[in-house]
């Protein structure tokens, strides 16, 4: 099983390196769901030796229905993330009636391909109205991951949707939970199998922000140590 560490500062994308993450999803603005990051910031995640940068790109915050505007950014954001030294790129297009906007996703699919970057289909697919389906839509075009929560508020809520696209779809597309996930649930999410785990690793500072200027946050060291330590514990106690 793999661990994506969904990051925002430098401190916590060396904090998933320091703890041999396999992934970081490399985002700015989490508290508004995560918004493409500077080019600088992804050049600086993407130097890390040991650990794979993978960048979210969706050009502001709200619903996942891109005008054709939105699209030229995003693909210029996709190239931008290839010079700056990615592995991959993760992204979720639909139309207003929440199904998966095909012709929008194979071309930036295509494009990012073109660049040799893997790509990951974001939570946009917990919002479809029909899953297992756009699943089979996300292999068809050639996405090699999924990051999901079972299309409920937090992967654990979602585990019987999850453990159902697992049971279908496992050796097709690799399947990511994400949401929620912590000590207190990570043995289960392995108990079921699942490809990759996707979580962030921040706490808040509890700092006063003068002028409403945002949450302060920082890597939270214990949190990961306590997913990993769950991780070893059920491995040792299931070998």
């Amino acid at each position: 099983m793999q661990l994506e560490a969904c990051i925002e500062t430098i401190d916590e994308a060396v904090l998933a390196q320091k703890y041999q993450c396999k992934r970081i999803e490399v985002c700015s603005a989490l508290d508004l769901g995560g918004l493409t990051p500077s080019y600088s910031f992804i050049n600086t995640c993407s130097k890390l030796s040991g650990i794979e940068s993978h960048i979210l790109i969706r050009p502001r915050a709200g619903n996942f229905v891109y005008t054709s505007k939105e699209l030229n950014l995003m693909q210029a954001d996709i190239l931008s993330a290839a010079e700056a030294g990615a592995k991959g790129v993760v992204f979720g297009c639909l139309c207003s009636a929440n199904s998966i906007e095909l012709d929008a996703s194979k071309r930036l699919l295509d494009f990012a391909k073109s660049l040799d970057l893997n790509a990951t289909f974001h939570r946009a697919i917990d919002f479809v109205q029909n899953y297992e389906y756009s699943i089979q839509q996300l292999i068809d075009l050639g996405f090699d991951r999924v990051l999901t929560s079972g299309q409920k508020q937090t992967a654990f809520e979602g585990l019987s949707n999850i453990k159902s696209i697992l049971k279908q779809f496992s050796n097709r597309i690799e399947i990511m939970a994400g949401s929620g996930i912590d000590a207190k649930n990570v043995a289960v999410f392995q108990s079921i199998g699942i490809h990759a785990l996707h979580f962030t690793i921040r706490k808040n500072t509890m700092e006063n922000v003068q002028s409403n200027m945002g949450i302060q946050y920082q890597a939270d060291e214990t949190k990961l140590k306590a997913i990993i330590n769950k991780i070893k514990h059920y491995e040792n106690n299931t070998n």
